[in-house]
């Protein structure tokens, strides 16, 4: 069961666990520890229908993968191709002033093919799962309205996963003044009594959480507004569209020194700037916003408790497990189709699986 509608203060791992935890699918099957990343576009069958039926025969594309591999260039040639537009599936680009650190698409870029749920949140706000899902969806229906195809595109596993594979999630708002007692109580207590708490009135809630509290408190929460178990208020639905699911990959230490040579040219390219104008707007450095990787780092050298030689190490330190945790997800979603970016032809492999997928090959 998916932990629903965390604002980015409670989140994995949008917003203030970007780097944390993986969150518990609803049903999914999972790969073993060392995944089962052999889906490759030659694999026998790869992108058939599986057993879960989607709801319209409507096409949808999902480009996944980890921060740093190049998700947003191949969206970009591939919606070029096939007369795509992008809806936005990282829980970063929502944020507006936020855009040295996040590698938006660029103003070239979405001028050229249109991009869709970037720039939609002031810094302060908080994107719950369920709206993310609402927004996206109506999103892709309009995208579909006008005749071209929906490219759903990111790497916040929950947002893409609560859009391709339908996710039925409670809609139960935030209750600040709640979250606030029970912080406060984890803060003075521990999670063990708020737990205990949870597994009376949802056992099999308080096992899915594993003592995590930002599950503990989103599932009391939704049982103090619904009387309703939140293991038993959602769950795995059809999909609602006949999704094609490309995870692009690379070798990891490619990787790495990918998003470390990114993290040095951020901050060479204004981020400290960028985070010291956001602190003097009046941001909170606990505003959501400010918990994504590179802001949340840099703070403590823009008010001077640290370096910013070590702001910058711990912002790879920081990315760096943020790729693994990424990677885990793509073991868990076995209906991808895996693509090695450090492979000759990939993105023409992209782009015959694309047209295949739509009929046009």
């Amino acid at each position: 069961m998916p932990a629903d509608a965390y604002p980015p203060s409670l989140a994995s791992p949008p917003g203030r666990d970007q780097d944390g935890d993986p969150a518990d699918p609803p049903h999914r099957p999972t790969g073993g520890p060392g995944g089962d990343l052999d889906r490759s576009a030659n694999a026998p069958d790869a992108g058939e229908p599986g057993d879960d039926q989607p709801v319209s025969a409507a096409p949808l594309i999902a480009i996944i993968g980890p921060t740093g591999v190049g998700k947003t260039a191949a969206a970009v040639a591939l919606a070029g191709r096939f007369g795509g537009e992008v809806v936005n599936a990282d829980s970063r680009y929502l944020y507006r002033g936020l855009d040295s650190g996040v590698a938006k698409p660029t103003p070239a870029e979405r001028s050229g093919i249109p991009h869709h749920l970037i720039d939609i949140l002031d810094p302060t706000e908080t994107m719950t799962l369920a709206r993310y899902q609402d927004l996206a969806l109506a999103a892709i229906g309009d995208v579909l309205e006008r005749g071209a195809i929906p490219f759903l595109v990111g790497g916040t596993p929950l947002y893409v996963n609560a859009v391709v594979e339908g996710w039925r999630l409670p809609r139960v708002p935030p209750d600040p003044a709640l979250r606030a007692d029970l912080e406060a109580r984890v803060a003075r207590e521990g999670v063990g009594p708020l737990a205990a708490e949870l597994g009376a009135v949802d056992p099999e809630g308080a096992e899915r959480a594993a003592g995590n509290p930002r599950r503990v408190i989103r599932a009391l929460e939704v049982f103090a507004a619904t009387g309703v178990p939140m293991s038993r208020s959602g769950g795995k639905g059809p999909p609602p569209y006949r999704a094609l699911v490309l995870a692009l990959t690379l070798d990891r230490a490619a990787l790495y020194a990918r998003v470390d040579a990114r993290a040095d040219r951020l901050l060479a390219g204004g981020l400290a700037g960028e985070v010291r104008a956001l602190l003097a707007s009046g941001v909170s450095p606990d505003a959501p916003a400010m918990s994504s990787i590179g802001y949340r780092q840099l703070v403590p050298a823009i008010v001077g408790d640290m370096s910013l030689a070590e702001a910058v190490e711990r912002v790879k330190v920081a990315t760096h497990r943020y790729v693994r945790h990424q990677e885990t997800w793509l073991r868990q979603t076995p209906a991808a189709i895996v693509l090695d970016t450090g492979e000759p032809g990939w993105l023409e492999t992209a782009a015959r699986l694309v047209g295949r997928h739509l009929g046009m090959a």
